[in-house]
C-alpha cells in the first residue's frame, strides 16, 4: 500500500523475466504508435499508445544517454520496452533494439558498448544495435545487475528456493501442489514465496561471468527486500574492493511485524561484514559510497514498524565511524540521493508542498538549497561535468499533463530542457484539461493544498459533474505525477471536473500533516475530503448533485468509510482494492508491521487507540450505504485480499445498495494488463456516467 518508490523498478524486472512466447518471426513486434487521435480528447485507447519513458543512464564520458521505452499493445495483451541512445543534448536520438522481447536494466560497459537484460539474461552490444551477444557463465536467472567502478566484478540478483517442498518430504510427491507453512510471510504481494532473492558476486571480463559467490549463501534473507527492492539496494566502493547493502535480517513473525532493515559492509576480499547501522531500528537503506570511498549514505527512518517515517539522509563517515542526520533541520523526505563527482555535496529530490523537486545539499555546510521549480515532478537524476567547467543534471520530469520524458537540468539556475519527445506527436493533437492550484480550508482551519484538474474546452457557464479522487497509501501524494492506471486527464476528458486534494495524511507538508493521521483513519483526513467537495461546490459551474467519489487502496477504504456517513454529498462511489473489514484486514495481510502502526495495535490489543480504529471500521456502517458502489479487485493482491472486495460487495448488495463488482483473476493490487485495464476503464466509465451524467 505504500513504498511506491521502488514500483516502477520492480515492474520493469517483471517485464524482463517474463519475456513473451515465440520467436520473432511469430510474433509482431510491438513499437510506437504514430497514430493520430481521432479528435483532440484524452482516450483509454490513445493513453496506452503513449511510450512510457525510463531508467535514463549516462556513459562515462557524459556524451551519450541510454534509456529504455515501453510500448503497449492491447491486441497482444503485453507490453514491450526497447532502448534508445541519444548524445547529451538530445540530439542524435536512435532505436538500438528492435525485438519482441523486453530490453532492460542498460549499463555502460564503456563509451562504446551497453549491457542490458533480456528474458533473464546478460546481453553486450554496441550503442548502434550491433554485435549483440550473451554473457555466458550463469544458468541463474538474473534479475538486476551493477558492475563495479573498474568493470571487473559483477553483482547480480538472481532466486534461490526457500521452505519446504512435498518433494522435500518424499521424494515421489512430485506431483503433490501443497504447500507447508509454518510461519509468516508465507506470501508478498502477489505470489507465495517459494523462492527469495539473494545477490551475487561475480569476477567479469567483458564477455563471461566466472567464479559466483551468493552474499547471503545458506541464509534465509532477501536481498533486496521483497516486494519491491532492486540494485539501488547495493552500493560499490569506488575501489571495488567491498559492497555496501541493505538487509531486513529477519524471518518469519519477526519479519511480517517489523521494517528494521540494516546497512552492511561486506569486504569482498576476505567476506568480512559488519552491520554499520546496528541500533537503527527502522528502514535504513539505499546505501551510496561517496566517490572518494571517505563517506556513505543512506536513506533511513527512525521508528522500527513505520514505513511512512520521515525519509533522513545519513551520512557515515570512515574515518571516526560517525553517523549524522544531514537533512534534522529539512522538513521533508529525501529520496534518490546522487554525489557530486567531486564528492563536496549531493543532490536529492524530494517531495515539497505537493511537487517532487531538485535540491543540493553543500556538505560542509550542511545547507540545503531548491534547485527547481514549476509544476513538474523530477525522478532521480545524474550529475555529469564538474563544478570548473559547469555541471549538468541528467534526469526525468513528469505532469499531470505530460507523461514522462528525459530532461537535463541546469544545475544553478534549475531551468529545464527537454531532451527527449517520444510523446510529442500524441501530446500536439490532444487537448489536456486545465490544471489549478488551490488551498482549501479544513474543519480544523488548516490550510490544503487541492489539485482541481477541469475538462478541456472547459466553459465556466456550464454545469459540470465532479470526481473526487481518494488517494492511497494513506501516506502517499498528489503531486505533478502521471498515471496510466488512475489518469486524472482521462477522467476530466470524460467531462468531469477532478478534484484532487492532499489530505491529512499525504508525505509533502511535514512531520505533522503526515503523521496526522495514523491511529485516525475515520477521522480528520475524512473530513479534509468532505472539505474539499463543500469548497467546489460554491462554483457556479458545478452541479452539487452529481459529485462522485473514486480511490484504491486506502483511497479504496476512503470510499468504504466516506460511503457510511457523506450526508448526500456523493451520488455514487467507486472502490479498487480497497480496506472494508479492518479486524480481517490485520490477520490476512503479508506485511504486517503496516496496520499495527496505523491502527493502533491489533484487534484483541486493550488500548484506547486500536479499540476506537477497529470499532469505527467501514464493515460496521454498511447499513448507511445509500448510494450506488462500483467495487473492484485483482485476485493476486495479498496486501489488500480479495475477500475485502467480495466482502463489501455482499454487505452493499444485501442492504438493498444498487452495486456492481468486477474481478480480476490475474491482477494484483494494481491492473497492469492492457487488456484488464481497457475493461476497467470501460466499466469505470460506463459506471459513472449512468449515475454522474
Amino acid at each position: 500500500m505504500n513504498r511506491k518508490i521502488f514500483l516502477f523498478m520492480i515492474i520493469a524486472g517483471s517485464l524482463a523475466l517474463n519475456a513473451c512466447n515465440g520467436s520473432a518471426s511469430q510474433t509482431p513486434l510491438i513499437g510506437k504508435n504514430t497514430a493520430v487521435p481521432e479528435n483532440d480528447l484524452l482516450s483509454a485507447s490513445v493513453l496506452n499508445s503513449f511510450g512510457r519513458v525510463s531508467d535514463p543512464q549516462v556513459s562515462p564520458d557524459g556524451k551519450q544517454i541510454v534509456y529504455g521505452v515501453s510500448y503497449i499493445s492491447v491486441e497482444q495483451n503485453k507490453s514491450n520496452r526497447e532502448l534508445f541512445v541519444m548524445d547529451t543534448d538530445g540530439s542524435n536520438n536512435r532505436q538500438i533494439t528492435f525485438t519482441p522481447e523486453n530490453e532492460s536494466n542498460a549499463r555502460w560497459l564503456d563509451n562504446d558498448r551497453i549491457l542490458f537484460l533480456s528474458q533473464g539474461k546478460l546481453w553486450l552490444m554496441r550503442t548502434d544495435g550491433t554485435g549483440k551477444k550473451q554473457v555466458k557463465g550463469t544458468e541463474r536467472r538474473i534479475a538486476g545487475f551493477s558492475l563495479s567502478p573498474n568493470k571487473d566484478k559483477i553483482l547480480y540478483i538472481s532466486y534461490v528456493p526457500t521452505g519446504t517442498r512435498p518433494t522435500d518430504l518424499d521424494p515421489s510427491l512430485n506431483q503433490a501442489t501443497g504447500r507447508i507453512i509454518d510461519d509468516l510471510m508465507y506470501r508478498h504481494w502477489d505470489c507465495f514465496v517459494e523462492e527469495i532473492p539473494h545477490t551475487f558476486v561475480a569476477s567479469f571480463d567483458g564477455t563471461s561471468i566466472s567464479g559466483e559467490e551468493d552474499l547471503l549463501e545458506g541464509l534465509p534473507y532477501e536481498l533486496p527486500t521483497l516486494p519491491f527492492g532492486g540494485m539501488g539496494e547495493l552500493s560499490w566502493s569506488p575501489d571495488g574492493t567491498a559492497v555496501a547493502y541493505s538487509c531486513r535480517k529477519l524471518t518469519g513473525a519477526e519479519y511480517a511485524v517489523s521494517t528494521n532493515t540494516d546497512i552492511y559492509l561486506r569486504n569482498l576480499e576476505t567476506g568480512a561484514e559488519v552491520n554499520l547501522s546496528e541500533g537503527m531500528m527502522g528502514y535504513d537503506t539505499a546505501p551510496l559510497f561517496s566517490p572518494c570511498g571517505e563517506f556513505l549514505v543512506w536513506s533511513s527512518m527512525e521508528r522500527d514498524g513505520y514505513e511512512a517515517d520521515k525519509n533522513r539522509l545519513m551520512l557515515y563517515s570512515f574515518k571516526d565511524g560517525s553517523i549524522k542526520d544531514l537533512t534534522a533541520r529539512f522538513r521533508y523526505n529525501v529520496s534518490q540521493a546522487a554525489w557530486m563527482p567531486d564528492g563536496k555535496g549531493l543532490y536529492f529530490t524530494s517531495l515539497s508542498e505537493g511537487v517532487q523537486h531538485v535540491f543540493v545539499l553543500d556538505l560542509s555546510t550542511e545547507k540545503i538549497n531548491q534547485v527547481t521549480n514549476g509544476l513538474y515532478d523530477c525522478g532521480s537524476i545524474q550529475v555529469i561535468g564538474n563544478a570548473k567547467e559547469g555541471q549538468q543534471l541528467i534526469g526525468t520530469y513528469v505532469s499531470l499533463s505530460m507523461p514522462s520524458e528525459l530532461v537535463s537540468i541546469n544545475p544553478v539556475s534549475g531551468e529545464y530542457t527537454q531532451l527527449s519527445h517520444e510523446n510529442k506527436h500524441l501530446l500536439d493533437a490532444l487537448i489536456m484539461g486545465r490544471v489549478e492550484e488551490r488551498w482549501v480550508t479544513t474543519t480544523d482551519h488548516k490550510k490544503m493544498l487541492m489539485w482541481v484538474v477541469y475538462p478541456p474546452h472547459f466553459n465556466p457557464q456550464e454545469k459540470y459533474p465532479v470526481v473526487l479522487f481518494c488517494t492511497g497509501g494513506p501516506q502517499g501524494t498528489l503531486s505533478q505525477s502521471w498515471s496510466y492506471r488512475w489518469c486524472h486527464q482521462l477522467i476530466a476528458a470524460n467531462g468531469y471536473i477532478v478534484l484532487l486534494p492532499n489530505r491529512r495524511g499525504t508525505t509533502a507538508f511535514g512531520k505533522e500533516w503526515t503523521e496526522q493521521i495514523s491511529g485516525d483513519y475515520p477521522g480528520q483526513n475524512m473530513q479534509d475530503y468532505l472539505s474539499a467537495v463543500d469548497h467546489i461546490k460554491r462554483e457556479p459551474f458545478v452541479d452539487g448533485t452529481r459529485i462522485g467519489a473514486v480511490g484504491a487502496s486506502y483511497g479504496g477504504y476512503s470510499i468504504f468509510q466516506l460511503a457510511g456517513y457523506h450526508k448526500e454529498r456523493f451520488a455514487a462511489f467507486i472502490a479498487h482494492a480497497g480496506i472494508f473489514n479492518q479486524e480481517h484486514m490485520y490477520m490476512t495481510t503479508e506485511e504486517v508491521f503496516f496496520p499495527h502502526w496505523d491502527n493502533g495495535g491489533a484487534p484483541w490489543d486493550n488500548n484506547p487507540v486500536a479499540k476506537r480504529h477497529y470499532a469505527l471500521s467501514a464493515h460496521k456502517r454498511v447499513q448507511h450505504w445509500d448510494r450506488p458502489i462500483l467495487i473492484t479487485h485483482g485476485e493476486l493482491d495479498y496486501r489488500v485480499p480479495v475477500d475485502q472486495a467480495m466482502a463489501a460487495f455482499n454487505a452493499a448488495r444485501l442492504n438493498g445498495v444498487p452495486a456492481k463488482m468486477l474481478l480480476f483473476p490475474d491482477e494484483n493490487h494494481w491492473i497492469l494488463k492492457p487488456q484488464n485495464n481497457m475493461l476497467w476503464n470501460r466499466v469505470f466509465f460506463d459506471f459513472l456516467d449512468t449515475y454522474l451524467k
